[in-house]
């Protein structure tokens, strides 16, 4: 399957890297990148060698400054459709756990995919910011960020159009670690290899159930997770982490 220019896609360690590869223009989101991240999302979901997704973008300016305007204004776009950008966990089924790298700015549609991303890491450089109302759009995506940060930062965010920068990022909960730039990808390979040595079965339901939480009240949460967890404990990989644990080896998991 052949991946436009724009953005690419490599397999190592068990992790499928998505680089929107447009750094000329901050990465900026035009037609080419969304059906390119559309079919690496897809992909990457398709693939049993694949256990976590990471997303990042090219150079070292930004990792997604948003939409391409210029593409916008020839377009006359008015009120995009919610698959507009997609978005894994929500236009795109991805079950694996995904990692937004932010190697720099993450703005209006760039900031939509880090809040997107299941874990965030960025570089100390990095700035995160909702611009839209600089410019006379709109951001409906970003009506779950009051369940990932503070709301009334959400709040600063959408009506100043002002980015914070990465280590605010950090102390108000959106991102995960802030690394300088230069050990972005060791930090992200790292968390990768982390990921990749637990059960496949168990960290997707890890996944599920922090969504699940969000989505539920808390007797509907503890029963979405009840669903979730069951075919883990009733897996093969269940028995060999067990049996693992017993002869004192590491497991081998089949991911069923």
């Amino acid at each position: 399957m052949s991946m436009p220019d724009e953005v690419r896609y490599e397999v190592a360690d068990r992790a499928a890297w998505i680089t929107i590869n447009r750094a000329d223009v901050r990465n900026a989101l035009n037609r080419a990148v969304r059906e390119g991240l559309l079919e690496a999302f897809v992909r990457a979901e398709a693939d049993d060698d694949v256990l976590v997704v990471v997303l990042t973008g090219s150079g070292d300016k930004a990792f997604c400054a948003g939409g391409d305007l210029k593409e916008m204004r020839d377009d006359r776009l008015t009120i995009p459709p919610p698959d507009y950008v997609p978005q894994p966990n929500r236009t795109v089924a991805v079950t694996k756990p995904v990692i937004a790298a932010v190697n720099g700015l993450a703005l209006a549609g760039g900031f939509l995919l880090a809040q997107s991303a299941d874990l965030v890491v960025a570089a100390e450089h990095a700035r995160f910011g909702i611009t839209e109302v600089k410019i006379g759009r709109g951001a409906p995506w970003a009506a779950p960020l009051p369940t990932l940060i503070p709301p009334r930062i959400a709040m600063e965010l959408l009506v100043t159009g002002e980015p914070i920068t990465a280590a605010r990022a950090y102390e108000v909960g959106l991102v995960n670690a802030v690394v300088p730039a230069d050990e972005l990808h060791a930090r992200v390979a790292a968390m990768v290899a982390t990921i990749a040595a637990n059960a496949p079965l168990s960290v997707r339901a890890g996944k599920a159930t922090v969504y699940a939480a969000l989505e539920n009240d808390r007797d509907e949460a503890f029963a979405a997770a009840e669903r979730i967890w069951e075919p883990v404990y009733l897996s093969r990989d269940a028995q060999e982490g067990l049996q693992a644990f017993v002869e004192k080896r590491s497991p081998v998991w089949q991911a069923r």
